[in-house]
């Protein structure tokens, strides 16, 4: 029993290494999140050079957060990590689908493919507030482009039916997606059959006032 002291130190300097790089990664991955909702609430002001800068400061940190726990299983896919993770890509595909942009891919984001796919589903989701945003302002072309994108994520990811444990939790966030995408779709008809009625309407007060005048003239 002589060796025990030994193994035991062994283990414990390596459980410390273990735990260190868990509190550094802790810290990390709220910084991370905090940082990326700083990034969406730029891109819902249409700041785009300060949402640009803030992607930039999500990559280095996301490349951070990783490298730290990337040699400790346990660390690299504990809830945390991969949440932060999750949010940085939700970042990147916010901006991407807002600014008519090509869809970074998992390997471009060093995400893993659950997690990119989650990430993808909560994107689907935030281009609600973007969508009712543009129809305040009269854009509903563009509002139209997001709720058919909104469309085609959800239409793919009902695809992905395998179990939690593989997924992530996917299916509850495309319930999610589907719940919100059908909200903004009605908003969406709405203000459409708003647009049309004001439409017709001034369309009539024009006609009547031509018919007064020509009344008045005659």
């Amino acid at each position: 029993m002589d060796e025990l002291d030994g193994i035991a130190e062994t283990i414990r300097r390596f459980m410390e290494q273990i735990d260190g790089a868990r509190d550094t990664a802790y810290r990390g991955s709220r910084s991370l999140i905090a940082l990326c909702a700083r990034t969406i609430r730029a891109i819902h002001r249409e700041e785009w050079a300060a949402a640009e800068a803030l992607l930039a400061e999500a990559r280095a940190a996301t490349d951070d957060l990783i490298g730290g726990v990337r040699p400790h299983a346990e660390l690299y896919f504990a809830g945390y990590t991969q949440d932060a993770v999750k949010e940085f890509v939700e970042a990147n595909l916010v901006y991407a689908l807002v600014r008519n942009r090509p869809l970074p891919t998992p390997e471009a984001l060093g995400a893993e493919p659950n997690t990119w796919l989650n990430g993808l589903a909560e994107a689907a989701s935030e281009l609600r507030r973007r969508i009712l945003d543009l129809l305040r302002h009269g854009q509903s072309d563009e509002a139209e482009r997001l709720l058919d994108a909104m469309d085609l994520i959800y239409s793919t990811l009902v695809t992905f039916d395998f179990a939690d444990q593989i997924t992530g939790g996917l299916r509850r966030r495309t319930d999610a997606l589907r719940a919100v995408f059908e909200r903004t779709n009605g908003d969406v008809a709405n203000s459409y059959r708003s647009t049309q009625l004001e439409a017709a309407l001034k369309s009539l007060e024009e006609r009547l006032k031509f018919q007064d005048q020509d009344d008045l003239g005659a």
